[in-house]
């Protein structure tokens, strides 16, 4: 596994890549194993994140290996179905998996989402539109939901 980071608008991003595909993106990360070395795979994960956060991209177009349970792969999944500038619940999102009762376990797939930003987590808010927890802080959340207008 190689990694490496780079500085954004929102702080330093590790972004780790294996076998060509992007294996997790987070901020103040430090992975245990692996090389740290820039790869083509990596420098245009950054170069679509930059585009993001500078408001001029919209979607992602990476090559991704995101590790988890099946349940985790799920819900990922469904977050990747929230589109740009909108905002879901996490019932919705348990709702959209075909297990409406599983609220607390969507949560913490949410939590344990290897891929911020390609992935939205962001993008799921408590049930009385509060911003509930973000592994790289909520103060990060407000910001990405500001830059896409979810969030005045």
């Amino acid at each position: 596994m190689n990694y490496f980071k780079y500085q954004t608008a929102i702080g330093i991003l590790t972004i780790c890549e294996e076998a060509g595909k992007i294996t997790a993106i987070s901020v103040h990360h430090q992975p245990e194993t692996g090389d740290e070395k820039e790869t083509e795979v990596t420098r245009e994960a950054y170069r679509q994140l930059t585009e993001y956060l500078d408001g001029k991209r919209k979607s992602f177009d990476l090559p991704l290996a995101a590790k988890g349970t099946e349940f985790q792969k799920q819900v990922w999944q469904a977050l990747c179905e929230i589109p740009y500038g909108q905002t879901r619940t996490y019932k919705q999102i348990a709702e959209a998996i075909g297990n409406p009762k599983s609220v607390r376990a969507v949560g913490m797939a949410n939590n344990r989402n290897p891929l911020i930003i390609v992935v939205p987590c962001h993008r799921v808010i408590g049930s009385d539109g509060k911003m509930v927890g973000y592994a790289a802080g909520v103060d990060k959340k407000e910001f990405l939901l500001r830059l896409e207008g979810s969030l005045l």
